[in-house]
């Protein structure tokens, strides 16, 4: 067994991990680039906006925020619906949605629409990077 590092030692390492773990957020932040399609229903004229983080920018509804919620919430937000699960049959609306990109570095393509519950639920997870109204 080795002897215990001295304490400059481990702080010089856990220093060393921390700023490493900040560089990889930060490369992974940087390299966020959406471009979401949304069309009030699937004849309407496509509503187009854009999300770039780090630093935040584009042209959906108050950028900065919506990059930090995708960066609490990750893929899981574009996560679809499981096999097999049950869903309400109650139709959300006419509204479609595609979100096409790069999240946190790799590459996304998600289609939401509200035809039932669970994509309903879906949508909602993703509405604020949606244009209100």
């Amino acid at each position: 067994m080795h002897p215990p590092l001295p304490v400059r030692a481990r702080s010089l390492g856990l220093a060393l991990a921390i700023a490493a773990a900040a560089s990889t957020a930060h490369a992974a932040s940087s390299t966020t680039s959406l471009r979401i399609v949304y069309r009030a229903n699937s004849g309407a004229r496509p509503h187009v906006t854009t999300l770039h983080c780090d630093p935040p920018r584009g042209t959906v509804p108050r950028p900065a925020a919506a990059c930090r919620r995708l960066a609490a919430g990750g893929r899981a937000l574009f996560a679809p619906t499981p096999p097999g699960v049950a869903c309400t049959q109650i139709y959300g609306g006419p509204q479609v949605a595609l979100v096409t990109g790069t999240l946190s570095g790799r590459r996304i393509w998600a289609r939401f629409a509200r035809r039932d519950g669970c994509e309903t639920e879906r949508w909602n997870r993703i509405a604020f990077l949606l244009r209100a109204g």
